[in-house]
């Protein structure tokens, strides 16, 4: 068994797979634990929050730790709002409708141009012959000029306990003021943002993935158990009790496992919907292709010799499956199973785009994120990250699970080891 095992870590698609699963599986239990919030906690008032590092308001305001820079703010405002095409139709505006002398303008010296708008332009004037369009225009753009080269203060108030509103004069804040950012107490970190409820990303997403392995390991023992319990009684006792078998497997088999999936799903209380009541029933609708692969393994073990040995000694017939013929179908039911794990929660997320999934508040899901995103059109919102990294989560755990499967393969399977 050590010598598969090292066998199996010496392939170089197993241990791909195993690097990107350990990796997802080690995220998954660690940042939960260091972050900040819960999984399913509240830190956004707004929906669909972008990546981005927050501080708190009040915090802000009460810091004392503020400095004066020199830098040019007011340069880096007008940056913003003053473009290329804007200084043409300032310079456009001014010479055609105000009489100003051609040439004396340029884009390159915006200082002077832009000294030249406001002791020329009058928001309050209507140019003959210029269209209301045109006109509201430049009202809008000369509103947006006029705050970005702007040096007031902010005025900071609060209301007393006679409920006026009155200033408070010990936080006062120039259009210069900074703040350290170190300083802040509640400095937040959203590398993913939050998602359409105000949740952080990141920490519910990892979260979402250890719940989502636990229902595919879940579902996938269930699949498991159950195909390998059939397959072998039926591939050992043949007659009847294998037809019978064979004839149930094939019903599975004939409707297809996804829609019988819907069907029970659908049928089902939501409130009775639970992670662990879905990984079931998706793997009573999964066992059907274990069953048939581990009964053809079987029919060629009945007659090896040491079988018919265990026959002749009087073994019972429990004993000669466990014994005899196990071990013998024990690596394929290793392959089996991380197969059903990855079907499992690929099966999840369908179910769960479809209204069908798991209903719960406490626990979230890879599925149920994908769902919340689709209901609350983040992809409409061009919130991309309340659905790419999910995205990018099921496909890394899909690949990497049939990665290591291949490996295994490649290592069980004869007629692939020797090739």
């Amino acid at each position: 068994m050590f010598r598969q095992v090292k066998q199996a870590f010496s392939t170089p698609k197993f241990l791909i797979g195993f690097i990107i699963f350990t990796s997802v599986f080690l995220l998954a239990i660690i940042y939960p634990l260091i972050s900040p919030f819960t999984p399913l906690q509240l830190v956004s008032r707004q929906s669909f929050t972008a990546p981005g590092r927050y501080v708190n308001i009040q915090d802000v305001v009460e810091n004392r730790d503020r400095r004066y820079f020199l830098l040019n703010v007011e340069e880096n405002r007008v940056a913003d709002v003053l473009s290329v095409e804007d200084s043409l139709r300032m310079i456009d505006f001014l010479e055609t409708h105000l009489d100003f002398p051609p040439g004396v303008l340029s884009v390159e010296d915006e200082p002077a141009l832009i000294a030249a708008w406001n002791a020329n332009y009058d928001p309050n004037q209507r140019i003959q012959g210029m269209t209301l369009a045109a006109h509201n225009e430049n009202v809008r753009f000369n509103e947006r000029l006029q705050v970005a080269i702007s040096e007031e203060g902010v005025i900071l108030a609060y209301f007393n306990e006679d409920g006026e509103l009155v200033q408070d004069t010990a936080n006062m804040f120039e259009s210069r003021d900074f703040v350290n950012v170190n300083s802040i107490v509640n400095l937040v970190h959203l590398p993913l943002g939050t998602d359409n409820f105000g949740r952080d990303v990141l920490t519910q997403l990892l979260s979402a993935v250890m719940t989502s392995l636990r229902l595919g390991l879940i579902a996938g023992a269930v699949a498991t158990t159950i195909g390998l319990s059939f397959g072998l009684i039926s591939g050992y006792t043949g007659g009847f009790v294998d037809d019978a078998i064979l004839f149930i497997t094939n019903l599975f088999t004939v409707i297809p496992g996804f829609v019988l999936l819907i069907l029970i799903s659908n049928a089902m209380d939501p409130g009775a919907r639970s992670v662990n009541t879905v990984a079931i029933v998706i793997g009573f609708t999964a066992w059907p292709w274990t069953c048939r692969s581990v009964r053809s393994q079987v029919l060629s073990l009945r007659n090896r010799d040491h079988v018919n040995l265990s026959k002749l000694s009087g073994h019972s017939m429990p004993r000669i499956i466990l014994n005899d013929i196990l071990p013998y179908v024990a690596s394929y039911v290793v392959m089996a199973l991380i197969l059903q794990i990855s079907t499992a929660i690929l099966a999840e997320a369908q179910l769960s785009m479809l209204g069908l999934g798991p209903s719960t508040t406490d626990v979230a899901t890879l599925g149920l994120m994908m769902n919340w995103a689709q209901m609350f059109s983040a992809w409409q919102a061009g919130a991309w990250w309340a659905f790419v990294p999910i995205i990018l989560a099921i496909a890394a755990i899909a690949f990497s699970m049939n990665l290591m499967n291949t490996g295994l393969d490649q290592v069980f399977n004869p007629q692939l080891r020797e090739g």
